[in-house]
């Protein structure tokens, strides 16, 4: 909130809270003289418009002298206030001294207005000095809600900025692991098998190229980043054969939704190298996606061999995945992920939030590293 007094919007009701000044004022003029409540009302009114108009200066005096509790500062802003409120009464009082001599010269039923006026100085002149003060103290008031919102407003901003920096960041450490990924599948299959080395490539330019375009992008529908997911699926099935086979279990309304570009990733690397790799025989990998009520579930499935060793904990890629969902949706989304018989199974519950896909959109960035 501005504290100029020339703002639009503020004079109003700074002028109208005045009314109640103004007949306290007129009533103290019939209280403390002879005067009758006509002539105090024809005194005592445009005093009171005249102490609002210099009760204004208070907003200029209280941004010069601001209440910092610094040694000193706090004692000269308070002396500097009264001693401009004493000073400005002074000003008021004798101006008012005019006013009465004007109105007994221009009018004979008020020739007995400077008498009276002299008589009411005095408590004139002290309920002016209090009225300055409240002035003055609202001014101040107004400046410290005023910055006590600004600081608000800097700690919100600085809070979204940091968020987005720690899921740019996060995005960015995924890139890496999948391309070093690729490229040792790449390189094992050149001398074996070089037409399938050659397919990977050209499955591999044509990923990251789609990558470029949605790097920048805060979410995706779903549909973009589960074609993401295939084409890294496609990459992998070059190089494991008829021994990864892959099925999706997904609802066509929920490809609209909106999701984090790379979040299915992590997951589906973490299905080939955990569950896919340790199979003599291979197995399969399940994509799911359903609405659930006001939520989207999302879950990678795949087949684990039983009698592998546990792993020792959660490792760089799902905890990626924790650390993104928290930044982007705090506790409104969850990562659970748990082994079953025979198979592994990775659930993201998310906001079901809508999102029009961009157009000429490809998929989603590479995956990130193993649990």
């Amino acid at each position: 909130m501005s504290t100029r007094p020339a703002a639009r919007g503020w004079l109003g009701p700074y002028f109208a809270a005045w009314l109640l000044p103004a007949a306290l004022l007129v009533a103290l003029l019939a209280g403390a003289t002879s005067l009758s409540f006509g002539a105090a009302a024809a005194l005592g009114l445009p005093l009171a418009l005249l102490l609002a108009q210099l009760c204004l200066t208070a907003a200029y005096l209280t941004r010069a002298f601001p209440l910092a509790p610094a040694a000193g500062r706090l004692a000269r802003s308070l002396l500097a206030v009264t001693a401009a409120a004493v000073v400005t009464c002074a000003l008021w009082v004798a101006l008012g001294g005019l006013w009465a001599g004007a109105l007994a010269a221009l009018a004979p039923g008020f020739a007995a207005l400077p008498d009276g006026y002299s008589e009411a100085v005095p408590p004139l002149f002290a309920a002016g000095v209090l009225l300055y003060l409240l002035a003055a103290a609202g001014h101040y008031l107004a400046a410290s809600l005023a910055a006590s919102r600004s600081a608000e407003r800097r700690a919100l901003e600085a809070q979204v900025l940091a968020r987005e920096a720690e899921l740019r960041a996060l995005r960015a450490q995924i890139d890496p692991h999948f391309l070093f990924n690729s490229l040792n599948a790449l390189a094992a299959l050149t001398g074996a098998d070089p037409p399938s080395a050659r397919r990977v490539a050209l499955l591999l330019a044509g990923f990251l190229r789609r990558s470029l375009r949605l790097g920048e992008r805060a979410a995706v529908p779903l549909g973009e980043e589960l074609e993401a997911a295939r084409a890294y699926l496609a990459i992998e099935q070059v190089r494991f054969g008829e021994r990864l086979c892959v099925e999706e279990r997904i609802e066509p309304e929920a490809e609209a939704l909106a999701v984090p570009p790379l979040i299915l990733q992590p997951l589906v690397e973490n299905a080939i190298k955990h569950g896919i790799a340790g199979l003599l025989d291979g197995g399969t990998v399940t994509l799911e996606a359903a609405r659930d009520g006001g939520g989207l579930r999302l879950a990678v499935v795949n087949d684990r061999d039983p009698e592998a060793p546990a792993g020792g904990g959660e490792g760089i890629g799902l905890a990626n995945v924790r650390r993104r969902l928290d930044a982007a949706y705090g506790r409104r989304a969850r990562l659970t992920a748990a082994p079953f018989a025979g198979g592994f199974r990775a659930e993201l519950a998310l906001p079901a939030e809508e999102l029009e896909p961009a157009p000429a959109a490809g998929a989603g960035i590479g995956p990130g590293e193993g649990r």
